[in-house]
């Protein structure tokens, strides 16, 4: 039997002029599907069939339910990364953590509330290298009515960086990718079809302002990123806003999103957009770069690309400056919050449950907090 607050909360959710919020569903079926890359064409595993996977939209206070049905031969588990979990920890993904993984043939609901965020976010699998191939974009808008505390984009795209290490392509830059340390950088636009060109390209106006929501999808690798003769203001990172501030070059690290508003204030023609790895640590990598390029309309395909360079993959002062530049937006509207005051002190303590999963001698970790 509900009890009085699920009522409550049905009741208000289906009345949307009383109460804001609103139920998203969502169905993934995790299936293969053949996807040429470098000149190679692969089984992957993918949800829906599509490379990189849905987007899911929400906004700020909505509640998500996404069915995932795995059709795969393989254990999995989806993890809504960067998420605030507040009292739905078993929906957070991570596979014998906070549960079991699905298998083979078998379904889970996914079921959560987005609060206090929002911004852009991704999914990705949380088992073995799945999260490879099996990611996407998770945006959440602010709540109806509310506006951005910064101007409004024209326009907003998605850009998730990446590679495809786990089912091994050749090296051939076709469509979008290019080899990074030992694996293979991707730059996808999630909005727009795959271009059997040399380059990848984001269509833009002249005299626009375009708000990438940038996603670091790669498995390990920390990541610079830039767009020639063009700066990019910084509003947002992992869901939070940012003091706005202005840079040329973007370094994300693994699992990290940033959103970036790019003025096209140049004039017509090509822009390269690019990516390269950052690693300031005495470890042999291919310093090498995924590349892109942003083509403004009326552009002529005869003219020639504006270049640009990207930092040294040791360049640790870039890397430093742009992380010492972040701070909290700690406005009026969204307050930092931070506790100046500690009145209390708590102890967690981490055990192993006792009921194993089906599939490995593993248990589910149990967290307890106490006072």
């Amino acid at each position: 039997m509900a009890t009085w607050f699920q009522v409550v909360v049905l009741i208000a959710c289906l009345l949307p002029s009383l109460v804001e919020c609103r139920v998203r569903e969502y169905k993934f079926n995790v299936v293969m599907a053949n996807a040429t890359r470098l000149c190679s064409t692969k089984p992957i595993v993918t949800v829906n069939g599509q490379f990189p996977g849905p987007t899911i939209y929400a906004r700020e206070d909505d509640t998500v339910l996404i069915k995932v049905v795995n059709h795969v031969k393989y254990n999995l588990s989806i993890h809504w990364h960067g998420v605030r979990q507040l009292r739905t920890g078993w929906a957070d993904g991570p596979a014998y953590i906070t549960q079991c993984p699905i298998q083979p043939g078998q379904t889970y609901v996914y079921n959560f509330t987005i609060t206090g965020q929002r911004g852009t976010l991704w999914w990705h699998a949380h088992i073995l290298w799945l999260r490879a191939t099996l990611h996407g974009a998770l945006v959440i808008l602010p709540k109806p009515g509310v506006p951005y505390p910064f101007p409004s984009p024209h326009e907003e795209t998605i850009v998730i960086l990446g590679h495809i290490k786990s089912i091994e392509f050749l090296t051939c830059m076709q469509f979008q990718f290019v080899q990074i340390p030992s694996l293979r950088l991707t730059i996808v636009h999630a909005f727009m079809r795959h271009n059997y060109s040399f380059w990848f390209r984001l269509p833009v106006d002249p005299g626009k302002k375009y708000m990438l929501r940038i996603i670091n999808a790669a498995l390990n690798d920390e990541l610079f990123f830039k767009i020639a003769g063009h700066n990019l203001t910084i509003v947002e990172v992992d869901a939070a806003y940012v003091k706005p501030f202005t840079t040329d070059t973007i370094l994300i690290a693994p699992g990290q999103t940033t959103n970036a508003i790019v003025s096209t204030d140049q004039e017509s023609g090509k822009y390269l957009m690019a990516a390269s790895p950052f690693m300031d640590a005495p470890i042999a990598v291919d310093n090498l770069t995924a590349t892109a390029t942003l083509r403004y309309s009326g552009t002529v395909s005869s003219i020639a690309t504006t270049l640009t360079s990207l930092p040294s993959k040791n360049a640790t002062p870039v890397a430093t400056k742009f992380m010492d530049s972040l701070r909290s937006l700690n406005s009026q509207e969204y307050p930092a919050q931070v506790p100046l005051d500690i009145d209390h002190s708590l102890l967690f303590t981490i055990s192993i449950g006792i009921n194993p999963c089906a599939t490995l001698e593993y248990s589910l970790m149990i967290f307890q907090g106490t006072r």
